[in-house]
């Protein structure tokens, strides 16, 4: 294992840069072999701060290694529709690999059925229920960005998985129900405890988890004695908090308070520059993936983890 000091920061930019790196080598064979460009669609709905911030991060991750990326904005005015027919254009379109509509959605616009439009061939989230569904079956698929990202980051820094009880707090679609099936899978062979906000007693299972995973939104809600000394802590969360002293007057915090608990743990993700960065590489693996397959290289039998 190559985090032995306790507190060890488990560094996601570091990690995600490395496979940003292999996307861009990836990119590279693909045009020499076909002769065309790996493409993403990124459509954004509305002005929502946040959702721009995270965009123009997934856009700018795209130019660093070398895929198209398209930028469709629709306004807050636009109808669902309108959202409807732009998707079905992208899933027709050639040149469109990957389709990424940006969550979540103003008011009135129906995600679901926005999820569900796009082709899951193209489904780079790994959000549509026909990828979710084959990752619960152990079947290749596109795996949920960020699920796929912390599975990633665990593996890439040798924390040992098979036979770890691994508890992941937060039962959400996008984070804690996918990452609890990625880490059952044979191959991976953790035990997976999934705790939420109706959980009895949280603090008792999280103290029992030699990988806490923390995927609930409340800003530092896992404090130190819910975590067992030596435990590797994942911390999903990111949360803005009032700060008036700081120069934007918030800061980011996670779910973990950071300061106490990372005494405690043999290792520990930042926020940012833990989970968030491996994201994106997931994205634009899930890209490179989709690329492959739509010219000719066939997904195969079911996968190991």
């Amino acid at each position: 294992m190559t985090t032995s000091q306790p507190g060890t920061l488990l560094d996601g930019k570091a990690i995600a840069d490395t496979i940003l790196q292999e996307c861009a080598a990836s990119v590279a064979r693909f045009r020499s072999h076909t002769g065309q460009e790996p493409g993403l669609a990124v459509v954004l709905v509305g002005q929502n701060p946040a959702s721009q911030f995270y965009v123009e991060a997934k856009k700018k991750a795209c130019q660093q290694v070398g895929i198209v990326s398209y930028d469709y904005r629709l306004s807050d005015s636009d109808t669902p529709d309108m959202l409807l027919e732009l998707i079905d254009h992208l899933n027709a379109d050639p040149d469109v690999h990957g389709i990424l509509v940006q969550l979540p959605l103003p008011a009135g616009f129906d995600e679901q059925a926005v999820i569900e439009r796009i082709n899951p061939l193209k489904d780079v989230d790994g959000f549509h229920p026909m990828n979710l569904g084959r990752v619960f079956q152990g079947l290749e698929g596109f795996r949920s960005c960020t699920p796929y990202g912390v599975l990633t980051l665990l593996q890439r820094a040798q924390i040992p998985l098979a036979g770890a009880h691994v508890v992941v707090v937060g039962r959400s679609n996008i984070v804690g129900k996918p990452l609890a099936a990625l880490l059952v899978q044979k191959g991976v062979d953790a035990t997976v405890t999934v705790a939420h906000s109706k959980t009895t007693d949280l603090a008792a299972i999280t103290r029992t988890a030699d990988v806490l995973v923390a995927a609930i939104g409340v800003p530092e809600r896992i404090t130190a004695p819910m975590v067992k000394p030596g435990a590797v802590v994942i911390d999903v969360g990111i949360n803005r908090v009032e700060d008036r002293g700081a120069k934007k007057k918030y800061r980011i915090v996670g779910d973990v308070a950071f300061d106490s608990v990372r005494p405690l743990c043999q290792a520990i993700t930042p926020v940012p520059g833990g989970v968030g960065p491996m994201t994106i590489a997931m994205l634009l693996t899930n890209t490179m993936t989709s690329a492959h397959h739509h010219h000719g290289v066939p997904w195969g039998t079911p996968q190991a983890g």
